[in-house]
């Protein structure tokens, strides 16, 4: 031993190895050895020798390191198709296309690391064995039993350039099914933080009972839509469902939206989302902002785990199957569900966002960048999705496939869908160093008229059979009512048809004309391109915006609670309080409100098209003013079921049998533009229409084949007129509908106690024969 470590000449790479786990101090007068866990966590032997020469020899001695524990996972090359994590029947093929990384990473996390950032296991794949293309791929096997999973990229981190790789964050797979991060909605994450690692579920073979559930294939026109958001619809007290504010909290209250007459729900929001992205202190309140719409999408394929009563459990796969349990419940109650989706923009947000997923795996392909890497922003949410990009179309097509496929869904609501049509970034070095362009292509971001998005969504053998509506604008200028690219199958959400409605019921001159287009299903924004009156989604109020009630009560928005000094929110809202601003008016100033609010909601239902009612207008919700409520997780949102209870002999009786009648007429919901055969236009007298510039009356009748005829007046000057009825010899006129009057005489069902006297000492604008 003494000679071995005096040898100055033995090669540092050849030292011999020493087996033993001890730590010991070996002295003698001229030596010693101290043995210690290096950095390394191998034991060192360091031995000085100080002869008489007074020279140094030194030597260093290594623990056998132990030999690595075994993988839990079988390693393979795998397929480069389908991309995510799809099961097999002996292990889990991984694919993830990114072309622009250097490396790739599969990390594995169990639901006890996912907390801490934790890595289980990280299995690196290999750019010759592992990669396709440019897609990165492997085939496991092994026990994924509650396994999670994420990926790491490498490469090159230059905005400049449009890349963001770093391999340090874990990310998510945009193709993964399940999100599981934080469990409960609007609670923060371990060290308060708002971002919480997140992670896709690796899939099993799991059966869902759909006991036999079909798609109910409506015919377009005659859908009674119901714009709603999960949380809100259930989660105020007054609901008393077990599971409030959840999927399963809106399966027991579907009993309420059958008795409406609504059969096809519009739900906002469904993809995993972080709520907590604007979490901040609203001093106004006392409480804290958070994205409580949801218009600010994390995953596409996965389900909002935090709108499931069970949340994150059993690794996402109970949020599935509740989303499923709620459309197959729709289903049995004859009530179609669409799905609000946001492909315009991603929570990653611009160029100061976090990065999550999209960002991380290949930046400068799915957003629209500028050729110095500057975020496009149409959307008006700091990024913009670069949908007509070859990869990304793709990825949207797959992602509406699975929502019809396997969650049952009946079609979709595009929010600002105008993005959709706009030309993708041509990322290349002719526009990088702002060279001619070739005279065939087109800037990024300029609107299409064949946009390969909507082309390929119009003819997908799946797609295009389910409902696909577009909300024609975005942030950036661009508005398509009426125009937007539709492949003859496309409907939209009739902003103008809002507008038009608004400003005729308030009694604004001028608009006589354009409110009869509207009763006719907009003609002239959609007979030239051969569309129909079903394409136009009509409605009053939306999400964003007044309600009905707070619509007939503000000239102005009243935003201060958002915490923004009241800069947020549109200013020009076409609303009239009626003649005093607020909740606290005269019995004269609400009476006149309800008489509003009856005349918008009989307008929306004697409309051809497809009347949108939005959560809580039924009864009179109120946000007091505030347009914007887009942060509030509160009474503001909440529908509040004991106020709905209350108005159950009031507003709500008119908006059930007002909608219900719509049903039983042929002819609220025609298949074409009704013609001079089935309608006729009226004035005070008979046949005799005033379209001038100060009219303020506007009457029609129309052929029923269910009804007979129906005879329909709108009157929104503040003066009453007399009108003589068309002569209908060998028939008589039954008066039905007389919104100036109160509940029940409002409508004149016939369980309506003294319904002779009432007929007697009514005026009626709707009365068939």
């Amino acid at each position: 031993m003494e000679n071995l470590l005096r040898s100055t000449s033995y090669s540092l790479f050849h030292t011999p190895k020493l087996t033993s786990t001890h730590t010991f101090q070996f002295t003698n007068p001229n030596f010693q050895i101290n043995f210690h866990k290096s950095r390394r966590n191998t034991n060192a032997a360091v031995a000085v020798n100080a002869g008489d020469a007074g020279e140094l020899d030194t030597a260093v001695v290594e623990k056998e390191k132990p030999p690595p524990s075994p993988r839990r996972f079988q390693v393979l090359r795998g397929n480069p198709t389908p991309f995510g994590a799809t099961v097999h029947q002996d292990g889990v093929n991984f694919a993830i296309y990114s072309r622009n990384a250097t490396s790739a990473t599969l990390c594995l996390m169990t639901p006890s690391d996912l907390p801490q950032k934790r890595i289980t296991e990280e299995i690196p794949l290999d750019q010759l064995t592992n990669k396709t293309g440019d897609v990165w791929h492997a085939f496991l096997k092994g026990d994924f039993t509650d396994m999670l999973y994420g990926y790491k990229f490498d490469g090159e981190f230059c905005p400049e350039e449009g890349h963001y790789y770093d391999s340090s964050q874990i990310l998510l797979d945009p193709y993964a099914k399940a999100v599981v991060s934080r469990g409960e909605f609007g609670v923060l994450g371990p060290d308060d933080d708002c971002w919480s690692q997140m992670a896709g579920r690796i899939p099993s073979v799991d059966e869902f009972d759909w006991e036999g559930d079909l798609p109910l294939a409506f015919a377009q026109r005659d859908l009674v839509i119901y714009e709603m958001h999960v949380r809100g619809f259930t989660r105020h007290e007054s609901s008393k469902t077990e599971s409030r504010g959840t999927y399963l909290g809106v399966v027991d209250k579907l009993d309420h939206l059958k008795e409406l007459g609504v059969n096809c729900i519009e739900l906002m929001p469904c993809h995993e989302y972080n709520e907590l992205e604007y979490f901040s202190y609203n001093p106004v309140l006392g409480d804290y902002r958070l994205n409580y719409w949801g218009y600010s999408t994390v995953n596409y394929f996965s389900p909002m785990s935090r709108y499931a009563s069970a949340g994150a459990r059993n690794c996402g796969i109970n949020a599935i199957n509740e989303f499923k349990q709620l459309v197959k419940e729709a289903h049995k109650r004859g009530i179609e569900v669409l799905m609000d989706v946001v492909f315009n923009h991603t929570a990653e947000g611009n160029e100061n966002g976090p990065i999550l997923s999209f960002r991380g795996v290949d930046n400068s392909v799915f957003y629209m960048l500028a050729p110095k890497g500057e975020f496009y922003n149409y959307s008006g949410c700091g990024n913009t999705f670069n949908c007509n990009h070859p990869v990304v179309r793709q990825f949207i097509v797959d992602t509406l496939r699975y929502w019809v496929t396997e969650m049952h869904v009946d079609g979709f609501r595009f929010d600002l869908a105008s993005i959709l049509t706009r030309g993708s970034s041509l990322w290349d070095s002719v526009n990088v160093y702002g060279n001619q362009l070739e005279d065939d292509l087109l800037t990024t971001g300029s609107p299409l008229s064949s946009p390969p998005l909507i082309d390929m969504i119009s003819n997908d053998p799946i797609l295009r059979g389910v409902k696909l509506i577009a909300e024609a604008w975005d942030c950036g200028g661009l508005y398509q009512v009426g125009a937007f690219p539709h492949w003859g199958i496309w409907s939209e959400w009739n902003g103008k048809y809002r507008d038009t409605v608004r400003q005729f019921i308030k009694g604004t001159d001028g608009f006589s004309g354009a409110f009869a287009e509207c009763l006719c299903g907009s003609p002239n924004l959609y007979q030239e391109g051969g569309r129909k009156p079903w394409n136009s989604i009509n409605f009053i109020c939306a999400h964003d915006g007044f309600t009905l009630a707070d619509l007939v009560t503000y000239n102005d928005k009243h935003n201060l609670a958002n915490g923004e000094d009241n800069k947020d929110g549109d200013s020009h809202n076409n609303s009239w309080n009626c003649g005093q601003e607020g909740e606290f008016v005269s019995i004269l100033v609400k009476r006149l409100r309800k008489r509003q609010m009856r005349n918008f909601f009989l307008c929306l239902m004697v409309s051809q098209g497809v009347p949108m009612i939005h959560m809580g207008d039924e009864y009179g919700h109120t946000k007091g003013g505030n347009n914007n409520t887009y942060c509030h997780d509160n009474h503001m949102n909440y529908f509040q079921w004991d106020k709905k209870e209350e108005s159950s002999s009031d507003f709500f009786r008119f908006s059930r049998l007002i909608t219900n009648f719509r049903h039983e007429c042929e002819s609220l919901g025609l298949n074409d533009f009704p013609t001079a055969e089935r309608l006729q236009w009226h004035g005070h007298i008979p046949e005799t229409p005033d379209w001038s510039e100060t009219s303020r009356f506007v009457a029609f009748t129309m052929k029923d084949l269910v009804k007979g005829e129906v005879y329909i007046a709108f009157n929104t000057s503040h003066l009453p007129v007399t009108i003589m009825l068309p002569e209908r010899p060998g028939y008589r006129w039954d008066p039905l509908v007389d919104t100036s009057k109160p509940a029940p005489f409002d409508f004149l069902s016939h369980d309506v106690p003294g319904r002779e006297l009432a007929i007697k000492q009514g005026s009626f604008c709707i009365i068939y024969v």
